[in-house]
């Protein structure tokens, strides 16, 4: 039988397995040569990745004390844009010791270009409009003339560094912006969207008549607590003040309707010096804690007059989701201290109940929150639901090392079946909620998609708390998905039915408020916008953390340390 030719002398030899094989002590040589150099290559990768996260962690503590101390001596901030603090599109600053990768700073930009496609559609055919109806390219308004879009994109244009297009919504809020309307308008929809939009550009740019254009709608909105419980009214008419609630609750205020305006509220109290705004949340909050039972858990129907519970659905999803955020978050807003513990603990309590909500399906074992009426659970989750994977990350640092791990990997369950919200339809968008049945895992029930952010809102905070890539990935996907069937000539349109992929005529302005933002930041490296200093609203506006301490309430400060890192105030448009 003939053989195979090879090389048998010469240096060639050498790359012949055969040589090898006939010559024991030298194959045996050459093996434990390849694993000694794979494992110092290997433990040299490590020692650089160990490296560069100290170095990421020295950073942030280095300028987490640089800050303190420009706030002790009073100085303010140089840097001329927050592109300057942080880093441009193309180079990173000395924010961040260590670049984020090539990869995210690529799909980073691929955001802030949606960013300007949705922002530029808006200016095109909708400008100072609500909302933009892209498929007719014509503007609408759908919250009363407010210019719900334009205010919700402020602190997005200005996180993302789009400084022509700021000063130019800026100068639209100076010049134009009227809240005298003979319009009823939602409490709870003028609050997180005006009030949270105007606070946070405040916030970030430091140009007074941000804050005094909140202080506006707010004043306008203020009659709505005039109630013998406190707890406000949902609806109110902004020229004359008369408040009251929709007729389809049979006069009962929503749950998340009247529970979602502490952060806002609150900050426009510190920020102004003038306790009402503040008074009047936390004295709904003093009822709410009342009648909030063992298990946190309230239904979506309190009466207003009585201030007491009606008999309705216990939900994370529609009318009962940013109630519960909002627990958390105004305890973060005060810097967790004993001031604003009672938030933490009522929180902590609705998180007890949320576990008995808990339930996981076969065969894949997605894990989900059920809805409650009486004591009959329902199979059924929002979407709106998948907040509540971003908002366990977040608390998940306020417990003890056993609990707080527990919190988190429910948060990660939680996480993935929301994606796969996204993953079980043709067009990889989510629809509106979904139910769970025996064997079927999950299918879709409402099946619009419009352009929501819950699920990009848990995979930032995610990825921020646990620094896993998939959550980027997935996102990544999520964004991919929108761009190819939400994405016209003249803006993002939502999906009348995500099986078909049929568009209907709606850009929300919580697209660019909050899914944009969102994704942006989720390619972005953690100290832009950080936990730390910042929380947001349900809006996606972030909003300054200023600590309370006792005592200290009913005379805030009318300057709080609320450090502009963008321009110093007054300066755009001047």
């Amino acid at each position: 039988m003939a053989r195979s030719r090879s090389s048998t002398s010469g240096p060639w030899r050498y790359l012949n397995p055969a040589y090898y094989l006939k010559r024991p002590k030298r194959l045996a040589l050459l093996f434990v040569v390849f694993v000694v150099g794979t494992f110092a290559f290997w433990d040299r990768q490590s020692l650089v990745r160990e490296y560069e996260s100290e170095m990421t962690k020295l950073a942030d503590e280095v300028n987490r004390l640089q800050d303190q101390l420009r706030n002790v001596e009073g100085k303010p901030v140089k840097q001329s844009t927050i592109q300057q603090q942080y880093y441009t599109s193309d180079k990173m600053m000395s924010r961040d010791a260590v670049e984020i990768d090539s990869l995210s700073k690529e799909r980073r930009e691929k955001v802030k270009e949606a960013m300007r496609h949705a922002w530029n559609s808006y200016v095109t055919y909708a400008w100072g409009q609500d909302e933009l109806q892209p498929q007719t390219k014509n503007g609408v308004n759908s919250f009363g003339g407010l210019g719900a879009t334009l205010i919700d994109s402020l602190d997005t244009l200005y996180i993302m560094g789009l400084e022509d297009e700021f000063r130019k919504a800026r100068d639209w809020v100076a010049n134009s912006l009227d809240f005298n309307k003979d319009y009823e308008a939602s409490v709870f929809e003028t609050t997180i969207r005006v009030v949270g939009g105007l606070l946070s550009a405040y916030d970030l740019s430091g140009d007074k008549i941000f804050l005094d254009k909140a202080k506006d709608i707010a004043d306008r909105l203020l009659p709505a607590w005039d109630t013998s419980s406190g707890i406000p009214f949902n609806r109110i008419n902004l020229m004359h003040g008369r408040a009251h609630n929709q007729g389809w609750t049979n006069g009962d205020s929503i749950l998340a309707d009247s529970g979602t305006e502490e952060l806002e509220f609150i900050a426009l109290s510190q920020r102004t010096g003038d306790p009402k705004y503040q008074e009047k949340v936390e004295n709904s909050m003093k009822q709410f804690k009342k009648i909030l039972p063992s298990d946190g858990l309230l239904p979506i129907y309190i009466n207003p007059h009585s201030g007491t519970a009606s008999y309705s659905t216990i939900t994370f999803g529609a009318m009962g989701d940013s109630f519960y955020e909002y627990l958390l978050k105004a305890w973060i807003q005060g810097n967790k201290t004993d001031t604003v513990k009672h938030y933490r603990q009522m929180w902590e309590t609705s998180m007890e109940g949320l576990l008995t909500l808990v339930r996981r399906t076969t065969p894949s074992s997605f894990t989900y929150i059920c809805e409650k009426t009486g004591e009959s659970l329902h199979d059924k989750m929002d979407e709106l639901a998948c907040f509540v994977p971003g908002m366990l990350a977040l608390g998940s640092t306020g417990y003890g090392p056993e609990k707080s791990k527990q919190i988190l990997t429910l948060a990660e369950e939680l996480a993935k079946t929301c994606y796969n919200f996204y993953e079980s339809t043709p067009t990889k968008l989510a629809g509106e909620n979904y139910y769970f049945h025996s064997g079927q895992d999950l299918s879709v029930g409402t099946s619009w998609n419009i352009l929501r952010p819950e699920t990009v809102e848990s995979l930032m905070y995610l990825w921020r708390f646990t620094g896993d890539k998939r959550y980027q990935e997935w996102g990544w996907n999520i964004f991919q998905a929108f761009e190819k069937n939400s994405r016209i000539e003249s803006g993002y349109v939502g999906l009348r039915d995500v099986n078909t992929g049929d568009k209907d005529n709606m850009m929300q302005s919580f697209f660019l408020a909050e899914t944009l933002k969102y994704l942006y930041l989720l390619f972005s490296p953690p100290s832009l916008i950080s936990f730390d200093e910042w929380v947001f609203n349900t809006e996606a506006h972030p909003i300054k953390i200023v600590t309370r301490q006792s005592g200290t309430d009913s005379k805030l400060s009318s300057n709080p340390v609320v450090r502009p890192f963008g321009r110093k105030q007054g300066k755009i448009g001047s």
